[in-house]
């Protein structure tokens, strides 16, 4: 099964709203590197556990993490593939602006050619 690599703009603004916190951003990091429970999450921050449960939400809602019950625990773990969908998303604008920085750059090449011939 190949999977749906391009966001809707709703996964997109998900995925960036998701990202735009720091502690989003290092709830995601952390559980890339491996599955942790919300309790474990919640330790490192300066905040309450509600707080980060509500972090976690978010992330969930953007379906940047994957969140599952055992036993009393929440146990959370990045979905690379969305990650993966996000990564392309955001190596397209990285294409769009460096063929407009190219392009600009031939413009600004061919002026200065036509300024030294004249």
């Amino acid at each position: 099964m190949v999977a749906q690599l391009e966001l809707d703009e709703a996964e997109i603004d998900r995925v960036f709203h998701a990202l735009a916190t720091s502690t989003r951003r290092d709830i995601l990091r952390r559980t890339i590197e491996q599955e942790q429970s919300v309790s474990t999450l919640a330790a490192d921050y300066d905040m309450s556990f509600a707080a980060v449960q509500k972090h976690v939400a978010v992330l969930e809602a953007a379906n940047l993490i994957i969140k599952r019950a055992e036993g009393r625990e929440r146990l959370v773990r990045a979905n690379p593939e969305m990650i993966a969908r996000a990564r392309a998303l955001l190596t397209q604008y990285e294409d769009m602006w460096r063929s407009r920085i190219a392009r600009l750059d031939d413009l600004l090449a061919a002026e200065a050619t036509n300024l030294e011939g004249a």
